[in-house]
């Protein structure tokens, strides 16, 4: 008999700038993506393929995963079903907790300096913190114990390095900020050529070493997480297509299943 295969989504109770997710006995594969908010977590069975940036990774049970903000990734198990919990914390959260941590302001945030960590302490950690924040009813419980597992994420010279290397993007910038002040929009890649002052080639070659993804595959990645925002308020699958400027309600779906692995439909279930 197959094992039954189980997902969830959730926002914490008592931090509301936490969501939650885990996948038991899981098939789904994700298209690439990045997530606004800091994302780890750990991988409790099975193997998978982890992509980040540039980077090819294999992960397994026991291994711990992390995530920047903007980060294209992706992650596909292998044959065989995986089991997984993952957390997406604030940004701002996050970069607030670093100033007060490092007393470094140059920046907004630092970034994870590891992809992943594969030792069995992180692993039990997470698992501990998990559990806190799906039981606890004390929010300074919670958050304390947040705050001690990033401590160790974030306490490492290398981070600063890494940090203060960060080259100037502002041209790039433009556009991103374009493409998030006119989301519903389809701007052509003239317009976003002669926005920048960059050349077609140049701008789609800066603007993924930047960010990952070509300016339109980050504009449908920064439209499906909006559409999750309006889904879990409880807005129609039609509307959101509409108001996000998707050409109609499949190609909608087929986008937001490439990237969630669950429809729109069952995604705003969880919520609504």
């Amino acid at each position: 008999m197959a094992q039954e295969q189980s997902l969830f989504f959730k926002k914490s109770d008592i931090l509301p700038f936490v969501e939650m997710r885990r996948a038991d006995r899981s098939s789904a594969c994700y298209h690439t993506h990045s997530h606004d908010e800091f994302s780890f977590g750990v991988i409790d069975e099975g193997e998978a393929e982890y992509r980040n940036q540039r980077c090819k990774n294999h992960i397994g049970s026991g291994m711990t995963v992390t995530i920047n903000p903007a980060d294209a990734h992706s992650c596909n198990p292998k044959e065989g079903l995986w089991s997984y919990r993952m957390l997406f914390v604030d940004t701002h959260w996050i970069g607030e907790l670093q100033q007060e941590m490092l007393s470094f302001h140059s920046i907004d945030y630092l970034p994870f300096p590891n992809l992943y960590e594969s030792d069995a302490k992180t692993y039990h950690s997470f698992g501990k913190l998990f559990e806190i924040l799906v039981a606890e009813t004390n929010p300074l419980v919670a958050e304390s114990l947040l705050i001690q597992f990033l401590e160790r994420r974030f306490m490492n010279s290398a981070s600063l390095a890494k940090a203060s290397a960060l080259p100037d993007l502002m041209r790039v910038k433009q556009v991103k900020e374009l493409i998030m002040d006119q989301l519903d929009v389809n701007i052509s890649l003239d317009e976003f050529s002669a926005h920048s002052g960059l050349s077609r080639y140049h701008l789609i070659r800066s603007f993924k070493h930047a960010y990952g993804q070509s300016p339109h595959a980050f504009q449908l990645d920064q439209r499906i997480k909006k559409a999750k925002s309006l889904l879990q308020r409880g807005e129609s699958i039609v509307d959101t297509a509409s108001v996000l400027g998707f050409a109609d309600q499949s190609h909608f779906q087929r986008n937001f299943k490439k990237r969630l692995a669950v429809t729109p439909r069952q995604y705003q279930a969880f919520f609504v």
